[in-house]
């Protein structure tokens, strides 16, 4: 049972049939080559922008650096300027990359427009790292201006920002642009070479998926004095659905992911249970800590998927298919047969979280396509269906998550603003109740 390199053709959706929320830039002449005029061809110098200057931001943008040899970081933007001059220091700290990190007072952006600064600074290739809930106007806005993306999932938290996404995404397609999408484990060969296995058949068809993301939690930033409801939010993101999604977009979205590439399509509908029972503090903002769904894809194939957020519970981050002749760990590259005979992935694999921006970076210099917007749309549709399931607590179909009329943003963007949701006098923030809650 020898491993396959056989390319993956995953099902699409015609992102034509969907509008963004505004007008997008119509596509300008492309160059002889198919790529997009203006950008950088050939071993030109490639200068790179970052929007988002946490720690997955100073990440990505190490890993662009790497990606190219004539790469140069020019512009830096984050709503914080303490994230903005920690994300500089660490970059310049690194021996490998430090030498292309050229971003001067000038060109430090801070405030919620220093996405367009960044943007605007002649960069070729934007980094998106922010809260998923600025996603999609920052894509929007990127592909207005004609830059190559690469954005970290998921790429939105409700499905108006999925629309704007995809809207977004077909007009990148027609201008030649090149758009990366954080979901690394699509750059992963040891999961490249089992689903292509399992796409040939190796187990039988799929009868059943299990997919986890069970953990102990993350991170909480105390609430300081004279912060603003607006600062709090956005210094503890992960807890706010406008900002996040819930864990189980922002972190879940890998394994259900690797669900719909195994089945090639996404899931036409879902229905579960979750809540809060150990992180339910005042500090865990709204969302909940524990999330069971039941997926169903158009062929009647359902996908069990479970995330939580307990300590002391039993943790696993993992993705498992049973066909009709046996069963696979796909993460781990391990098939076992019922008739006892196994498969292991013996190869040898990268770092996919490099990989990823190698091969964007290879297609901006060749021309060759790319594009990663629409997956990652759909797999972030697919979890935020699964959040407006056991929030609501009723069956949720892949179009009513997609076109639902219920936004999570807030009607200004700025530090004195009011965020979508915001505490009552005992520092509580409203929970969605299932059974009362309006999801769609």
């Amino acid at each position: 049972m020898q491993p396959s390199r056989r390319t993956l053709l995953t099902s699409t959706l015609g992102a034509g049939l969907f509008a963004a929320s505004a007008p997008l830039a119509t596509p300008s002449t492309l160059s002889s080559s198919g790529r997009y005029s203006g950008r950088a061809a050939g071993n030109a110098e490639l200068r790179i922008g970052l929007v988002g200057c946490g720690g997955r931001g100073s990440g990505a943008a190490a890993q662009a650096l790497r990606a190219d040899p004539n790469t140069r970081l020019v512009a830096v933007g984050d709503a914080f300027a303490d994230r903005v001059e920690g994300a500089i220091g660490g970059l310049l700290g690194d021996t490998e990359v430090a030498a292309r990190v050229d971003v001067p007072a000038e060109r430090r952006f801070v405030g919620f427009d220093a996405y367009k600064q960044v943007i605007d600074a002649d960069v070729d290739v934007v980094l998106l790292c922010t809260p998923p809930g600025f996603r999609p106007m920052h894509f929007e806005y990127a592909v207005n201006k004609e830059r190559h993306v690469f954005m970290e999932k998921p790429v939105a938290v409700d499905g108006a920002g999925v629309r704007q996404v995809l809207a977004a995404a077909a007009v990148a397609k027609e201008k030649g642009l090149k758009v990366g999408v954080g979901l690394q484990r699509h750059h992963d060969k040891r999961y490249v070479d089992t689903i292509a296995r399992l796409k040939e058949g190796a187990i039988g068809k799929p009868v059943l998926l299990r997919v986890y993301w069970n953990s102990g939690g993350v991170w909480v930033n105390p609430r300081q004095t004279g912060q603003t409801e607006m600062e709090y939010q956005m210094r503890n993101w992960y807890y706010f659905n406008w900002l996040c999604g819930d864990h189980i977009a922002e972190q879940h979205i890998h394994n259900l992911d690797v669900g719909n590439w195994v089945m090639g399509g996404y899931p036409t509908e879902c229905q579960g249970m979750g809540g809060r029972e150990v992180r339910k503090g005042i500090d865990h903002g709204e969302i909940y800590d524990h999330h069971a769904l039941e997926y169903t894809y158009a062929d009647g194939t359902k996908m069990q998927s479970h995330c939580r957020h307990q300590g002391g519970t039993w943790s696993s981050v993992s993705e498992h298919v049973h066909g009709a002749l046996g069963t696979c760990n796909v993460g781990a590259g391990r098939m076992q047969l019922y008739t006892g005979e196994e498969w292991r992935w013996r190869g040898e694999g990268a770092d996919p979280y490099q990989v990823e921006h190698d091969v964007l970076f290879a297609a901006v210099r060749s021309g060759a396509a790319h594009d990663e917007a629409e997956n990652g749309a759909m797999s972030t549709l697919t979890a935020i269906m699964g959040r407006l399931a056991t929030y609501g607590g009723q069956v949720v179909t892949l179009d009513e998550a997609l076109n639902s009329t219920l936004e999570l943003r807030p009607t200004k963007y700025a530090f004195d603003g009011v965020p979508p949701t915001v505490p009552d006098e005992h520092g509580h923030y409203p929970i969605a109740v299932p059974g009362q809650t309006r999801v769609v």
